[in-house]
């Protein structure tokens, strides 16, 4: 990894090297005049597809808009080559959300930081969401847990250390091995989130302050073009307050607010809107649940009479799909917004028709 770390940095430097040069040489063979600085586009790349989106919105004319991600990627896992990540040294600016998401970007932002190029974290000011995962799996590990050391007692703990000790210990962790130790920790690093869930943008009103943030961040490299900045922001914000009071109606009035989704995206819905996820794998997709968490699922999805399974639009779960034949449910797709389809570019999906779809997913779910 330090060797992949190292070179992608020397690839890099020597890519921002040879364009240095070559732009002092067209300044100081042309010149560079203001009018032509106030002509040219605010070249932009980002992240996730709400991040595109929204700068392609307030942007207008006055930028051009490359999202980092290629169609159907899993915005947990993804990793950019070396080309992309000098095409970002080179632009004007990089959005990613800061929400911890996108991996990469918190690791890469320490080598663009010695670059021209403006990052930007969208979701600064905003205060993320605890993590959903601790209460809807691990809690029943917790219980787990401490019912076993419970039926131990102190007796069972005493013996422990009269046979063996910290010798005893020592053997385990010996028997236990470097691989296991180093296999524990990948497994974390894998699907470490933090304490927060990422997931901010499928919140409208949060939405506005992502939309803020990047407004502001045009406006400080192009100040010669805030009317139209400010102008198309307010436009989104209208926007999103519009989708905001749809969702609000939408769930007021339904059969049911639960839903079983294959990851915990939809804790900010839950949050808002009241709506209670039962989630299959955990804010990663890759975070399955293991067999008494498994059963537990099933077991609560029964009660609350589920008929539907929510899939992505970017992630297969085999387990999700065991749960729907177990329950015997239907499947519906919603829409994570982390990524879209080649269907979606297609049919140019943007933030606002992907969500209405959702809504009107929701409305199925909930209602039956």
């Amino acid at each position: 990894m330090k060797t992949r770390s190292y070179l992608l940095t020397s690839m890099l430097s020597l890519g921002l090297l040879l364009a240095g040069c070559g732009n002092q040489e067209n300044q100081s063979t042309n010149g560079t005049s203001s009018d032509a600085n106030s002509d040219r586009k605010i070249e932009v790349y980002t992240t996730i597809f709400p991040l595109e989106d929204f700068t392609k919105k307030i942007g207008g004319d006055e930028i051009t808009v490359t999202s980092v991600y290629p169609p159907n990627v899993d915005a947990h896992t993804y990793e950019p080559t070396v080309k992309t990540m000098k095409n970002i040294a080179d632009s004007d600016l990089f959005i990613y959300s800061g929400a911890g998401v996108e991996g990469f970007a918190e690791k890469a932002e320490q080598t663009l930081k010695k670059e021209d190029v403006k990052i930007l974290k969208a979701s600064e000011g905003i205060e993320l969401l605890k993590s959903a995962e601790e209460h809807d799996h691990t809690h029943e590990d917790e219980h787990a847990h401490e019912e076993e050391h419970t039926h131990e007692g102190e007796d069972a703990h005493e013996e422990e250390h009269t046979h063996g000790g910290e010798h005893a210990h020592e053997e385990e962790h010996t028997l236990e091995g470097e691989d296991a130790h180093e296999e524990e920790h990948t497994h974390e690093e894998e699907h470490h989130h933090g304490d927060h869930d990422p997931h901010v943008w499928l919140d409208p009103i949060y939405s506005i302050k992502l939309a803020e943030n990047i407004k502001d961040a045009l406006i400080e490299i192009k100040p010669e073009s805030k009317d139209i900045f400010e102008e198309n922001y307010a436009k989104l914000k209208a926007d999103l307050n519009d989708l905001d009071k749809r969702f609000q109606d939408t769930v007021e009035n339904t059969k049911t607010k639960y839903i079983l989704v294959s990851h915990a995206a939809y804790g900010y819905w839950q949050e808002r809107y009241g709506i209670k996820q039962i989630s299959i794998a955990g804010l990663s997709p890759s975070q399955e649940p293991s067999q008494q968490q498994l059963t537990e699922i099933i077991k609560e999805s029964e009660e609350h009479n589920i008929n539907y399974v929510l899939f992505e639009q970017n992630v297969q779960s085999n387990v999700a799909k065991v749960i729907q034949d177990e329950i015997g449910a239907k499947s519906l797709t919603l829409h994570n917004l982390e990524s879209v389809t080649e269907e979606d570019i297609k049919n140019k999906e943007d933030y606002f028709s992907i969500m209405e779809k959702n809504i009107e997913t929701l409305q199925t779910v909930l209602n039956e």
